[in-house]
């Protein structure tokens, strides 16, 4: 190349640097802008249109006799006629849930085929907890932003009412052996050691010597607790709400939460009691629109409201003994959220998927996180890690959120997570911020109830949250709203939802 040839190149780079100089010099203001501001057209941007739920009821009460599909089954027709829409129009569906039903352990697929979604639709269930339909969402959201689906339902269920119980490990080892076994001669040996009183005895000296989580009377004997509620007995086996990692239970891992955070007493009794106030309130103005009626076989009437909302007083709140800690706790029955049954289910799709189908869609499922944390000293503070985590990813501080939705399963976990966002030693020492992220203004926080009051089914809650969310930024004329849960594990997950004007 000669130098005439040189100098041209160099004056067309030069004028090329001049052009794009401008835009080079923005790119860091650009990346400063909120992450989804450029997706704000984007055609495969996931929507929900419309959240449904059946009641959410105390265990053991009007649900008792059903099975998890047929409870998740209601959710998902109750979802179609709401917005009339054909079944054969969904594509996808997923579905949260804690614990399994052996015979229906894909109970997503079992309850779309009976509510008559078609059967060449995938259907799948996922598990995380307390926020396994928060799972469910996300997965759909992720599905309708790649083009897989084009119209998802995203669900969950939980019916504490009927657990599957099982048989001691070494009971159920010998039963299998002896299952196995052709004649009856090969299965004597099994029969006569589980007949064998000193056979159990050793058992349970083994079971003593275990260095795992076997406790004193798992494997032979004893009850297990369910929450707070001990139950079960001889050689069956209740599950345990209980960390394997740590063998707690979530209620005493709470209440040593709530002591760290220095969350006195008359704390959690007073948010316990605004939260069954405020559900109270919201059901009798006709709030919670994502409610169905429910018609049971045997009932004479439907089922058409949540039966777990009682507005106490704090004078009867403070009469409550300690529930898991006792003589020094500070959880009770009363500002703990109680075993429920429930099923939800919400639609997810686009924009013009939506209008292609004469529907109208409510918000914008935005951006969303997960975190995970130390089960053993910070099982329950998924939302003090969630919330920062999402709001660095979008850009955008506390107070430009005008709607929060958190999962209240404990009164004084709710408040230590509040105390952790707005605390700088918390932010430094875990966040690796410089100061803490703020606080929450109380009256933007579960205005319509929460888990305390309206009840808390592990598979269903994270779709209540969200239909809550979205219901209540249409109700307040509010832009953008954050829902978080946490979860077992030390898990937890944030997401943010814009409300779509209109």
């Amino acid at each position: 190349m000669n130098a005439k040839n040189e100098l041209l190149v160099d004056d067309l780079t030069r004028k090329l640097l001049i052009m794009t100089m401008p835009r080079i010099a923005a790119l860091p203001a650009l990346r400063c802008l909120r992450s989804f501001s450029s997706s704000v057209s984007a055609p495969n941007t996931p929507v929900v249109v419309e959240g449904v739920r059946s009641p959410f009821l105390v265990s053991f009460t009007n649900y008792k006799h059903m099975y998890t599909y047929e409870l998740l089954k209601h959710a998902l027709i109750g979802l179609t006629r709401r917005l009339n829409l054909n079944p054969a129009n969904i594509d996808y569906v997923v579905a949260g849930t804690v614990i399994q039903e052996v015979r229906t352990t894909n109970v997503a697929r079992e309850a779309a085929l009976v509510a008559g979604i078609p059967d060449k639709v995938p259907a799948y269930t996922v598990t995380m907890a307390c926020i396994s339909s928060n799972q469910a969402i996300t997965s759909c959201m992720e599905v309708v932003r790649s083009g897989v689906s084009e119209v998802a339902v995203a669900a969950g269920v939980e019916l504490m009412s009927d657990v599957p119980i099982r048989i001691s490990r070494y009971l159920r080892r010998n039963l299998l052996d002896a299952n196995r076994a052709k004649t009856l001669y090969q299965r004597m040996p099994m029969l006569l050691r589980l007949a064998n009183p000193m056979n159990w005895a050793l058992e349970l000296r083994r079971n003593l010597s275990h260095v795992d989580h076997s406790s004193f009377w798992h494997g032979i004997l004893a009850p297990v607790s369910i929450g707070n509620v001990a139950c079960g007995s001889g050689a069956f086996l209740f599950p345990a709400i209980t960390e394997f990692s740590s063998n707690e239970t979530m209620g005493h891992s709470a209440d040593r939460l709530a002591s760290s955070f220095g969350v006195s007493r008359s704390e959690q009794d007073e948010f316990a009691l605004r939260s069954h106030t405020l559900a109270d309130k919201a059901f009798k103005n006709g709030k919670l629109t994502d409610l169905l009626q429910i018609v049971i076989p045997g009932n004479k009437e439907p089922i058409v409201k949540d039966n777990g909302i009682r507005v106490s007083s704090l004078e009867k709140l403070a009469s409550l003994k300690p529930a898991f800690r006792h003589g020094i706790g500070t959880i009770t029955a009363g500002n703990a959220s109680f075993l429920s049954d429930g099923a939800s289910a919400c639609l997810i799709t686009t924009e013009a998927k939506a209008k292609a189908l004469g529907l109208k869609p409510k918000a914008r499922l935005r951006e969303y996180v997960y975190v995970a944390q130390d089960p053993k000293n910070q099982l329950l503070l998924g939302p003090a890690y969630a919330i920062p985590k999402l709001l660095d990813k979008i850009k955008m501080k506390i107070s430009d959120i005008d709607v929060f939705e958190l999962h209240e399963a404990f009164a004084g976990q709710l408040i230590a997570n509040l105390k952790a966002l707005d605390s700088d030693h918390f932010a430094q020492k875990y966040l690796n911020k410089q100061g803490k992220v703020g606080s929450i203004p109380i009256e933007k926080l579960n205005c319509w109830g929460g888990s305390l009051s309206l009840g808390h089914p592990f598979g269903a809650t994270g779709v209540r949250l969200l239909s809550h969310a979205v219901n209540r930024l249409i109700d307040e004329n509010g832009k953008y709203a954050i829902v978080s849960a946490c979860a077992a594990g030390g898990l937890g997950h944030a997401l943010l939802v814009e409300r779509i004007a209109g």
